[in-house]
């Protein structure tokens, strides 16, 4: 029986420079609101050309250079948010607004690994590890049960970290290369999600 093609690729390549922000009357450096952009930019290390974090214990860094997100999630998060009085039932989420990098279509959290490996044309990006939201979350989705329906669907997309520097651009497909299997990325979400409410 033959496997059936998946369409994997990048829908949007987003970026943004930390700024400074007023969250429940306190200013906070976030990188957050992400944006999209034309054309190729580069990817070392350290994430991609343009792009800034504003807390590295937390993002960005060697590990977490990259975020993906899968754009399946996107309706539910513009539902929700209408729910919530944060946004019209017609207003768009763009891309970016969960704070990606990568707005990617055709991979879930449930069919990757830590150690899988995403294949651009031109740079080779690996899962390292799922993200977990905190209050900027909230923020930028404007209702604070945000962080709560993320940790409940576990949808909460990953970290990738540069395993072949190069260039992305929004369009581009990528194949899944299959690492050791033997991390889940939801079940790892998961796992830590419960040790946090103990």
């Amino acid at each position: 029986m033959r496997q059936k093609m998946v369409d994997r690729r990048v829908a949007s390549l987003n970026v943004a420079l930390a700024r400074a922000v007023e969250i429940k009357g306190r200013k906070v450096m976030t990188g957050i609101g992400k944006r999209p952009v034309e054309g190729s930019r580069r990817v070392g290390a350290m994430g991609i050309e343009g792009d800034e974090q504003a807390d590295l214990s937390v993002h960005g860094g060697l590990s977490k250079a990259v975020y993906a997100y899968p754009s399946e999630h996107y309706p539910f998060w513009q539902t929700v948010r209408a729910q919530a009085r944060a946004a019209l039932w017609d207003e768009a989420l763009l891309p970016g607004a969960l704070g990606e990098n990568l707005t990617i279509t055709g991979l879930l959290e449930q069919d990757v690994c830590v150690g899988d490996v995403l294949r651009f044309p031109d740079c080779e990006l690996a899962v390292s590890e799922p993200r977990f939201p905190c209050f900027k979350f909230n923020a930028a989705m404007g209702f604070d049960q945000a962080s709560k329906l993320m940790f409940a669907n576990a949808w909460c997309g990953f970290y990738l970290s540069v395993r072949v520097a190069g260039t992305l651009r929004a369009g581009e497909s990528f194949t899944l290369v299959h690492g050791p299997r033997e991390v889940g990325i939801v079940e790892l979400f998961r796992a830590r999600v419960a040790a946090q409410r103990r």
